[in-house]
């Protein structure tokens, strides 16, 4: 089956990754602005990174036949300064204009500071005001209840369409709070924290696969693209028909991205048909 990894750092990772999402079925991947692993200090170390994603890996990705997609934000790990985020945010939208940028994220919050609520704020109004679709990032477990319930009361401040906003990294403990907001949500696939395979299949069956995003992000820790296919074999042993893993892996991602006209990868319908045997008794 045709796969997309909607939430995955490239940048993070080598070519081998793509090899091996290529040979599993993954026509297309969607790379969010990530922490660098330090942080930065210049805005122009930010631009350079924006134009990584949005020139270069576009390239490496087609090599082995996968479109790649991004989007430009600053992370919230780094939104503790925010004379260099609103520098960088000054500079954001000459990124819309490019061909594979779908919008703002991954913003959100990380502690829930004053700071990285003002610089959220400020990019939320970003995508608003340039029509842009969002993805919001969810805090680590310890702080993720609290942040996951900030997001959403700063959300409620703004002229949003929810369905242009995806909360990414929701939990079992998170995900009712999501819903019944009506955005979109993501659950990523970790080896080690966040979510498991078996563990996001357990939650699409209790909660539905509506609205849902299955990603296996993979970045610079312990982390790996092939945790999402785990999950597609999981859902399938559990006797969900292709047609629904479809939905859930390529179709959903389709519906959200693809509200951005820049995401042109069509929806699936898988059709049967009776094959009859000529001229055998």
């Amino acid at each position: 089956m045709f796969i997309i990894q909607p939430h995955y750092h490239a940048i993070a990772r080598t070519t081998q990754d793509y090899e091996r999402m290529a040979a599993a079925g993954v026509i297309a991947v969607a790379e969010p602005a990530f922490w660098a692993g330090f942080d930065r200090l210049y805005p122009e170390t930010f631009i350079d990174y924006f134009r990584q994603i949005s020139e270069f890996e576009p390239t490496r990705a087609a090599q082995y036949g996968i479109r790649h997609f991004c989007w430009v934000a600053v992370n919230p790990k780094e939104a503790e300064n925010p004379a260099l985020s609103r520098a960088v945010l000054e500079k954001m939208p000459e990124f819309f204009e490019k061909p594979t940028v779908l919008g703002v994220g991954e913003t959100g919050l990380h502690k829930s500071t004053p700071n990285e609520i003002e610089i959220f704020e400020a990019q939320v109004d970003l995508a608003v005001r340039y029509d842009q679709l969002l993805l919001v990032h969810t805090p680590h477990l310890a702080d993720k209840l609290y942040g996951t319930k900030r997001i959403l009361e700063v959300l409620k401040n703004f002229p949003l369409d929810p369905d242009k906003v995806w909360i990414d990294h929701v939990e079992e403990h998170t995900i009712r709070m999501v819903k019944d907001a009506g955005y979109w949500l993501g659950m990523t696939l970790y080896p080690i924290t966040k979510c498991s395979p078996r563990r996001a299949v357990d939650i699409l069956e209790r909660y539905g696969w509506e609205r849902t995003l299955i990603n296996s992000s993979a970045d610079w820790g312990p982390s790996d693209p092939a945790t999402l296919h785990e999950c597609i074999f999981d859902f399938r042993r559990r006797g969900h028909s292709l047609q629904q893993a479809i939905e859930v892996f390529h179709n959903n991602p389709v519906r959200y991205l693809g509200q951005n006209r820049k995401f042109d990868v069509p929806l699936i319908q898988v059709e049967t048909h009776e094959v009859g045997l000529v001229g055998f008794p």
